[in-house]
């Protein structure tokens, strides 16, 4: 009897051993690239999804939207884009026209594909606004006159490719101004940004949300005429693994609670 029962301890004291040795389980990582200028809210959402998916992990790549458009054609991993712009998205989407998807690519999921938020385009000025900017006419003038410098995106930053349009509104010839002295160039919008907060510019062009974050000055945000309208197109990824896990989170994005915090920073929520 006492062999028996000396027997059974052990088998007891061995299994507990095992459990307590056993690896937790591994979370399902979510891969999701995003534009800039999301930054700060997706990262505030990351923590409220997680908490309601214990079993998820949201891994996001922020960059400009061209940088992540030329990365997932490169066969990066990504279960979910968000674009800046419409056009880095069509560039991937086999339905979309062909005038803009030169390439043929087939990278967006069909029947995945929404029009998530829209943004403002905004003329943003540093700490005591010391170039007396106070509106995109006054900026034009300014450029003009070429007492200024203005920071603004590269050709393939969404929100640079939004300031050649209101450059072009303007009648104003980017090359020449940029060989005048008087534009500066950044890689995203987050880059534009730091000028700006950092006076190293009389001012900048970026989205309204990011000005918010960054706690800077807007005089001006331009009108539909001026650049058209700044949507931000979100869709699944056809190469993606886990297809549910990334349905389910665009879901998430298009709730009351995650419109809130997109609208809490200036974003218009447009599929809630």
């Amino acid at each position: 009897m006492k062999k028996m029962l000396k027997s059974f301890l052990c088998v007891c004291t061995a299994m507990l051993v095992l459990s307590g040795c056993s690896k937790p389980k591994e979370k399902t990582k979510l891969t999701v690239f995003a534009a800039a200028s999301l930054t700060e809210t997706l990262s505030e959402l990351k923590g409220v999804y997680e908490k309601d998916h214990p079993d998820i992990e949201i891994v996001y790549t922020f960059d400009s939207s061209g940088t992540l458009k030329t990365q997932i054609e490169s066969g990066a991993e990504c279960d979910v884009f968000i674009s800046a712009a419409p056009k880095q998205m069509n560039q991937l989407d086999i339905s979309a026209d062909a005038s803009v998807n030169t390439d043929k690519l087939d990278f967006v999921m069909q029947g995945t594909r929404v029009n998530l938020l829209e943004n403002k385009v905004a003329l943003a000025v540093p700490e005591g606004n010391p170039a007396g900017i106070d509106s995109y006419d006054t900026l034009a003038k300014k450029l003009r006159e070429g007492d200024i410098l203005l920071a603004m995106g590269n050709s393939d930053v969404p929100v640079g490719q939004y300031t050649q349009k209101i450059l072009t509104y303007y009648n104003l010839d980017e090359d020449a101004l940029a060989s005048a002295g008087v534009i500066t160039y950044g890689m995203n919008v987050k880059d534009v940004t730091a000028k700006v907060d950092e006076s190293a510019v009389s001012c900048g062009i970026i989205y309204a949300t990011d000005a918010f974050s960054a706690d800077l000055t807007v005089v001006d945000t331009a009108t539909k005429e001026m650049c058209g309208q700044v949507i931000y197109p979100a869709a699944v990824m056809k190469n993606t693994k886990l297809e549910e896990e990334a349905r389910k989170y665009l879901d998430f994005l298009m709730t009351d609670t995650a419109s809130s915090v997109f609208e809490s920073v200036g974003f218009t929520a447009l599929s809630k």
